[in-house]
C-alpha cells in the first residue's frame, strides 16, 4: 500500500547544508498537545499565544460555564492544528532560512532529497 503524498514547503539557509521541509497540512500533534508542539519546534510565539488562550478560557469558564469553555478549547485546539505549518515556516524565516519552493513527497526526508536534487 502506497503512502499518501503531502505538500512540503522547503526552506534553505546559506549556512546549512540541508534544507528544511515543513508539511503543509493539519498537525494533530499541535492540536492535541499545543504546548509540547511549540516547545518541540521552538515556536515561542505559539507557546505565548497558548498561555494567553488558557487564561481567556479560564475567564470564559467563570463567566459562561464549563461547557462553553470546553467548546472554546476545542476551537482553539483546531486553530493551533491548522496554524502549525505557518508558525513553523515563520520560525524558519526568523532563523534566516528563506522559502525555496514546494515539493510533493511521501515524507519530509524525500521532500528534502527532491529539493537537493533540484539544485
Amino acid at each position: 500500500m502506497e503512502r499518501p503524498l503531502t505538500l512540503y514547503a522547503i526552506y534553505r539557509s546559506e549556512s546549512a547544508l540541508l534544507p528544511e521541509a515543513v508539511a503543509e497540512k493539519f498537525s494533530w500533534f499541535a492540536a492535541l498537545l499545543p504546548p509540547l508542539h511549540a516547545l518541540r519546534h521552538r515556536l515561542w510565539d505559539q507557546l505565548a499565544l497558548f498561555v494567553v488562550a488558557l487564561v481567556a478560557l479560564v475567564v470564559v469558564a467563570r463567566l459562561a460555564g464549563g461547557e462553553a469553555a470546553w467548546l472554546c478549547y476545542l476551537v482553539t485546539a483546531l486553530a493551533f492544528g491548522f496554524a502549525a505549518p505557518g508558525a513553523r515556516g515563520r520560525a524558519w524565516r526568523r532563523r534566516h532560512y528563506y522559502p525555496a519552493g514546494h515539493r510533493v513527497a511521501a515524507d519530509a526526508d524525500l521532500a528534502r532529497l527532491a529539493a537537493l536534487e533540484a539544485r
